[in-house]
């Protein structure tokens, strides 16, 4: 409940620093105005030409328009005004510039449709900007424009450009210690696109008034005549800022663009800075819409951009506070927001997922639509716009890779993160040296459980780093398989599996090796052509070879799929299926594709000790190899009891750290020599289904190159 009520506190104590500094500033320009009653009585009454000059003053106010919200400060209003204003106090002084100016305000304010306060606190904000300029042109010349000699031409236009910069520092300054004050914790500075701008036109009005005021003095009637070149420093000044306002947004949609959002962050960046101690912080939704392409190919583009135009409308009527609707190109949309719990992310995109539940009408048809959101919150200060961006894109891939509506961004599935990349240019340049201190392959072997010999082994890649040690070869490879350094390492691993497995046989030891290939390296024909010329380099014949693909690679795409497999078969190279079980396994494929030999998932493996389902699972899967005359084997065997029953089911071979945990190949010959015998001599008696599981300590299997 404490918690709860700080945030209207504090938001209560800036309103009240704010309103205290406009109030004390106000009150200052006040007294200005009283101590200039008189000298204003008598302008009024005196020079009908400041009844002119006042005239175009307030006609210069309709035209007020505002450039921009810098985030943290008022709006930027850009009006000529000061033009008239300023020349008005060369004249004739500082309280009838004063009052020409809070008038022009007044109706400026009211074209806007702007509030009392914001009118008076620009009336104030004007009165001591020129108060700061009346003060160098007492100081340099209190009447600059009243005497005849010709020897002050030089003061004078000293005196007026002071007046001119000290206008300029009072008015930046005044804005700046306002916005100071209402978010102490922000980082104010006087930069920034619009702000500069602004502080142009102004200079270039200011400029503008003594060739206004010299005019006056000649013949008042030119005065209405600065309106032509003044109109046309005001159009481009407004030209600007529409083509500002233009490059913030989608010209399809209406809604913000990439650009835009960046100035949505911005301003909620500030507003969450003003709430001191609050847990607001921004965060991000970035969603793809579901089948857009076939949309856009079965209706045509025109009807893909009224979806997009609907999908739109639909995001824009969600109406999320201080929130930025923006279209990234495509059929990509994003929606920033500030929020206060970790939850309320995740509530913003399931009002997105349920507004665009309901079909669109498009031309008679009605479409479907559905999206996969990825959320990212701003939870530090360090992260910028491109970050947060990443981030969001990351989880929203992540979402329509586990085919879920709604996923938030997580670490673990961040392929791309800076680190991640420096290790992966790491890894490719250790590669391309053929750096064998740090890149070897390690083997485990795999046990026949019919008669305990060791019939093959299993090549894992093994990283360790010169500066941060061994790298886990899952994150490793979760960066890799989408780039070419894939390539590299499917190569490099031909190269080095098949010399070993020669070796090998020249020392007395016929095994089998199993090399990991990627989805990217099975459609690669060179690989295929680099394994046949590494074999008839080695002698090594195809048969100690064996490739192993995972269930998801071969189904990604069958078709072809099947022509690679068969080319790799004619070598006399065996084909593995990794981790079955796991993907969406088709009987149809597997019937098809000339598969030697099944690897079943150590998830199965590992719970058939105490899971039915589990046990179930392996034994069909047996079965089934048996039935379509293919070995198996089962990965992850941690204990005697679930080698015991993988033998009653049939299971041709046993990997896991029971037998041997992965071992460098100068180590698995001496391995051998030590086991050979005695796991061939090993009997395997029945075992009673009520025998307790053995109590053994458990190591996770190394993650292995998929």
């Amino acid at each position: 409940m404490a918690m709860a009520m700080e945030v209207p506190v504090r938001w209560a104590s800036r309103r009240r620093r704010g309103l205290a500094f406009e109030v004390v500033a106000g009150a200052v320009a006040i007294a200005i105005v009283v101590t200039q009653l008189p000298h204003i009585a008598h302008t009024m009454s005196t020079y009908s030409a400041f009844w002119l000059m006042l005239a175009v003053s307030l006609l210069a106010g309709t035209q007020a328009f505002v450039a921009a919200k810098p985030p943290g400060r008022a709006p930027i209003v850009i009006c000529p005004t000061i033009c008239f204003t300023f020349a008005i106090q060369l004249c004739w002084g500082l309280g009838p510039a004063i009052v020409a100016q809070t008038a022009a305000v007044a109706v400026g304010a009211a074209r806007l449709r702007a509030g009392f306060r914001g009118a008076a606190w620009a009336s104030t904000h004007f009165a001591l900007s020129f108060a700061a300029a009346a003060l160098v042109l007492w100081i340099g010349d209190a009447d600059p424009f009243h005497h005849d000699a010709t020897n002050f031409v030089i003061d004078d236009a000293l005196s007026v450009a002071g007046a001119v910069a000290a206008w300029l520092v009072a008015y930046g300054l005044l804005d700046a210690a306002k916005a100071r004050i209402q978010t102490p914790r922000r980082r104010h500075t006087f930069g920034g696109y619009a702000t500069t701008n602004q502080t142009l036109f102004n200079a270039a009005l200011l400029l503008l008034s003594p060739a206004l005021a010299i005019t006056e003095h000649v013949d008042a009637g030119f005065v209405p005549l600065v309106f032509v070149p003044l109109y046309a420093v005001h159009r481009m000044a407004k030209l600007s800022a529409e083509r500002d306002l233009a490059a913030r947004l989608d010209p399809l949609t209406g809604l913000a663009n990439r650009n835009g959002l960046r100035h949505g962050l911005n301003r909620i960046s500030a507003e969450c800075a003003a709430d001191e101690g609050s847990t607001r912080r921004a965060t991000l939704l970035v969603l793809d819409l579901d089948r857009f392409k076939q949309v856009n190919d079965a209706l045509g583009h025109d009807v893909g951009d009224q979806l997009l135009i609907a999908v739109a409308e639909r995001l824009r009527a969600l109406r999320t506070p201080s929130g930025t609707v923006a279209r990234l190109g495509g059929d990509e949309f994003a929606i920033l927001t500030a929020t206060r719990d970790v939850g309320d992310g995740h509530a913003l995109a399931e009002r997105v997922v349920a507004a665009l539940a309901e079909p669109v009408s498009l031309d008679g048809l009605r479409v479907d639509v559905t999206a996969s959101v990825g959320i990212a919150d701003r939870d530090d200060e360090d992260i910028d716009f491109t970050t947060l961006m990443r981030r969001a894109d990351v989880a929203m891939y992540d979402a329509k890779q586990r085919g879920a509506a709604i996923a938030s961004y997580r670490a673990g599935v961040d392929n791309n993160c800076p680190k991640r990349l420096r290790l992966l240019t790491d890894f490719r340049h250790a590669l391309e040296t053929n750096d064998r201190e740090q890149i070897s392959m390690h083997y485990q072997p795999q046990v026949n459980l019919a008669t305990g010999a060791v019939d093959g082994v299993e090549a894992l890649l093994r990283w360790r780093h010169p500066a941060y040690g061994p790298i886990d070869t899952h994150e490793l490879l979760a960066v890799a398989e989408h780039s070419s350094v894939m390539h590299l390492l499917t190569m490099r691993a031909i190269d080095d599996v098949v010399a070993q497995v020669g070796a090998w046989h020249d020392g007395g030891f016929d095994l089998r090796a199993s090399i990991n290939v990627s989805a990217r390296d099975l459609y690669s024909d060179d690989v295929i052509s680099h394994l046949a010329s590494t074999l008839a380099r080695h002698r090594v014949a195809p048969s100690r070879i064996q490739l192993e693909i995972t269930e998801g690679a071969l189904l990604a795409d069958p078709s072809r799929a099947i022509g690679t497999v068969n080319r790799i078969r004619a070598l006399g190279v065996a084909i593995s299926l990794d981790d079955f079980g796991t993907g969406c396994s088709s009987l149809q494929h597997l019937r098809k594709l000339p598969i030697t030999e099944i690897k079943i998932d150590g998830t199965f493996v590992a719970g058939m000790a105490d899971n039915h389902d589990d046990a179930a699972i392996v034994r069909s899967t047996v079965d089934l190899a048996r039935a379509l005359g293919m070995r198996t084997v089962a990965e992850g065997v941690e204990n005697e009891y679930t080698r015991q029953l993988l033998a009653d089911a049939g299971c041709t071979l046993a990997q896991g750290w029971l037998t041997a945990h992965p071992m460098p190949a100068a180590e698995i010959s001496a391995w051998l020599t030590d086991n050979l015998t005695a796991a061939a001599d090993r009997s395997i008696g029945d075992v009673d289904p009520a025998t307790p599981v053995p109590d053994d300590v458990r190591a996770p299997e190394p993650t292995q190159q998929a």
